[in-house]
């Protein structure tokens, strides 16, 4: 185990004492199996999905006071009749390693998430490298609200990925759900300051503990919770490039692995879709890739020839 990787590891172990502590003699209690908290997390989601129904008869045949909000509540009484969500979700699989919790001797996990479409976007769908500017509510599966955001603001889909190690996991799910949900049209100022955007889509997921804190405890969230997000997709900045080296940052993902922040070809710890030079060669990522004019040639020029582009080899003569 190298120095860094234990120091971390050890700062995940003191904060797993903090949270849960027994107070009988202050026992470390490290983080749990990935496999036996995503067992546990979607068994407890499908039970919620299979009880529960979202108002998608007002989103079928919309009242003329209809505010597009997607309403969940229990399938009881004069409710019995209604379809479960788990009828009307898509399950997504994405791999989590137990690396991004820094859980020593684990495997990678599959983890299922759920997604609902309930109104589909008439724009484009954002990727998980580009800025999408939403509404939204984050809950957990009681109801509880523990966030919300009704005047619009962004959310910078990569940085929700590797954004610290263990216990401060930054919704990872997030913004790879979002993903799934094109944004809206035109955008229409109103007198008093505030905008409609036509045909935005609405989607939800519902997310399992490993793609949300894990561990962690968070304001109103404790470990091991699932989550469930509501959003709305006003906008999204497609093909962004974060650091503006000219290359989108969708296509920093060097490995293909959907994971912007683990491509670091230089190894300075700065990922490529953050890094100007990204070979560390000292030559500027815009400057290896453009013309005399400033001109961006494509395909990248690879001067040696051996198959990896100039940006991407410090050693291209």
């Amino acid at each position: 185990m190298n120095r860094i990787f234990g120091a971390l590891l050890l700062i995940v172990l003191i904060t797993a004492c903090n949270n849960d502590d027994d107070g009988l003699g202050g026992e470390v209690v490290p983080p749990r199996e990935l496999d036996e908290v995503a067992a546990e997390n979607d068994a407890e989601i499908r039970t919620f999905l299979q009880t529960h129904f979202y108002n998608y008869e007002e989103f079928q045949s919309p009242p003329a006071d209809f505010d597009f909000k997607i309403v969940i509540d229990t399938i009881a009484g004069e409710n019995s009749d209604k379809t479960p969500l788990l009828n009307q979700v898509e399950e997504i699989i994405v791999q989590v390693s137990a690396f991004e919790f820094l859980l020593e001797g684990q495997e990678d996990v599959d983890h299922k998430y759920y997604y609902l479409e309930a109104r589909p976007g008439i724009g484009d769908k954002p990727t998980i490298a580009d800025s999408t500017f939403v509404n939204y509510q984050g809950s957990l599966l009681d109801g509880t609200v523990f966030d919300e955001v009704n005047t619009g603001t962004w959310w910078d889909n990569p940085s929700f990925q590797f954004a610290a190690p263990g216990f401060q996991k930054a919704f990872r799910g997030v913004g790879e759900g979002v993903t799934n949900t094109a944004e809206g049209g035109v955008a229409v100022t109103n007198p008093d300051g505030t905008f409609d955007v036509e045909g935005y889509g609405i989607g939800m997921i519902v997310l399992p503990s490993a793609l949300a804190t894990f561990n962690g405890n968070r304001g109103q969230i404790s470990g091991y919770d699932p989550v469930i997000f509501k959003y709305d997709v006003l906008r999204v900045i497609s093909n962004s490039d974060h650091d503006n080296d000219g290359i989108p940052s969708i296509m920093e993902d060097v490995d293909g692995d959907g994971l912007l922040p683990s491509d670091d070809t230089d190894g300075d710890r700065t990922a490529n879709y953050q890094d100007p030079d990204d070979d560390g060669d000292g030559t500027l990522t815009r400057d290896e890739i453009s013309d005399e004019e400033g001109n961006i040639i494509f395909p990248y020029p690879d001067t040696d020839g051996d198959g990896t582009p100039d940006y991407l080899d410090p050693d291209n003569s």
